[in-house]
């Protein structure tokens, strides 16, 4: 018997790889023939080196481009209908929503859809709360299963009236081997450190890693590090990630200026994090929206203390005064305050360190992910009666 099909849609390329590598890899030895679908890039030649297929969306974008949703639309239907998947595992806003759609009007046995992060929170307007909400309900009955990353977003969703029979509480996982600091030498920690900045041993090395939006809360970082340039002259900020020139909050020149004058290196995106990681005596992550953020995660589980922003996804990943701070959103003030009483305590940053690898180790295995979202897959196919990797029970 031929083995079943599992297709995982999402945006781009890259989502499929630094989100969902290990997982697809992971299905795939389950005994599933595993498809990525998504715009084509330079992520696809690492998919296939996992074993994974891969089939190109021409008009797939992250941009605000209707015209080409529609397009992407029609591709998919198209897609759906010679790879008959036995499995249709969504991912990312649009393709999440228009995916569900798609999946149930071509009779895909079983649909499923990841929720990495709503995109609408509780304290947004009501008329944004409304659309989101509404297309997200909408979606949710074309699908089997809802995997949601984070439990507020779970509790948003019973609200809605997504059925309880739908929802399973995912959470989301990283490669604990990957990000290990007992891997790390004293040679390697040093190299990191130069790159990222430090010119001494006294230097305090803030780190950051994540799209450069102005949704990740770069703007109040760059404040923050200008504002710290006097007050604590040892600290030195580095930030690693792409651009998004096509998402209408990429950085501009202003906030590029703004970093340059602040004096924060902007090291691009980079495939080797881990090997960053080391290098930093601080993690900041100051965004404005997040679902689960992998960045923190992998940064705890490194060892790294984590000052985060007080909203969904920042709240599953730091322990307040126990493997980090949480300092209000959008306040460049509060950041700097938390940056200068960490960089000034090593003690304390040293107790952050230690309890932030033990969660990370209680609560970010990937692996916890990869069985829940398997078992899942199992549970509907059966009742589907849809076809099974070989050697299921």
């Amino acid at each position: 018997m031929s083995a079943p099909v599992l297709a995982h849609l999402t945006t781009t390329d890259m989502s499929l790889e630094l989100l969902l590598g290990p997982q697809l890899e992971a299905f795939a030895a389950a005994g599933f023939r595993v498809v990525g679908v998504s715009a084509d890039g330079p992520y696809v030649a690492t998919l296939r080196d996992r074993g994974i297929e891969h089939v190109a969306l021409a008009h797939s974008t992250r941009a605000m481009a209707p015209h080409r949703d529609v397009r992407a639309v029609a591709e998919l239907a198209g897609v759906l209908g010679r790879l008959r998947p036995d499995v249709l595992h969504t991912h990312n806003p649009k393709p999440g929503l228009y995916g569900r759609v798609v999946g149930r009007a071509r009779r895909v046995p079983v649909v499923v859809n990841t929720v990495h992060g709503l995109y609408a929170l509780p304290e947004d307007p009501w008329p944004k709360r409304a659309v989101v909400y509404g297309l997200e309900r909408l979606a949710a009955t074309c699908s089997q299963a809802e995997l949601v990353q984070n439990p507020e977003d779970l509790a948003v969703l019973r609200r809605l009236g997504v059925p309880d029979e739908r929802l399973v509480l995912l959470g989301n996982g990283i490669d604990l081997a990957r990000f290990d600091p007992r891997r790390v030498d004293a040679t390697s920690r040093a190299r990191a450190r130069a790159e990222l900045g430090a010119t001494g041993p006294d230097d305090v090395v803030v780190g950051l890693v994540g799209r450069l939006v102005r949704e990740k809360g770069y703007p109040e970082v760059f404040a923050a590090a200008d504002a710290l340039r006097t007050r604590c002259p040892t600290v030195r900020f580095a930030a690693i990630g792409p651009d998004e020139p096509d998402k209408g909050d990429g950085l501009g020149a202003d906030d590029r200026a703004l970093a340059e004058r602040a004096g924060v290196r902007l090291l691009g995106h980079r495939r080797d994090v881990e090997a960053l990681y080391p290098g930093m005596d601080v993690f900041v992550l100051a965004s404005h929206r997040e679902g689960f953020p992998r960045a923190a995660m992998e940064a705890a589980a490194m060892g790294v203390p984590v000052i985060a922003t007080d909203i969904r996804g920042c709240r599953q990943v730091v322990d307040p005064d126990a493997t980090g701070l949480l300092v209000t959103p959008r306040d460049p003030a509060a950041l700097a305050d938390a940056v200068a009483a960490l960089a000034d305590d090593p003690d304390r940053r040293a107790r952050f360190a230690a309890a932030g690898r033990a969660k990370a180790e209680r609560e970010f295995d990937q692996q916890h992910c990869i069985d829940t979202t398997l078992a899942t897959y199992d549970r509907l196919l059966r009742r589907a009666g849809g076809r099974l990797p070989a050697g299921a029970a």
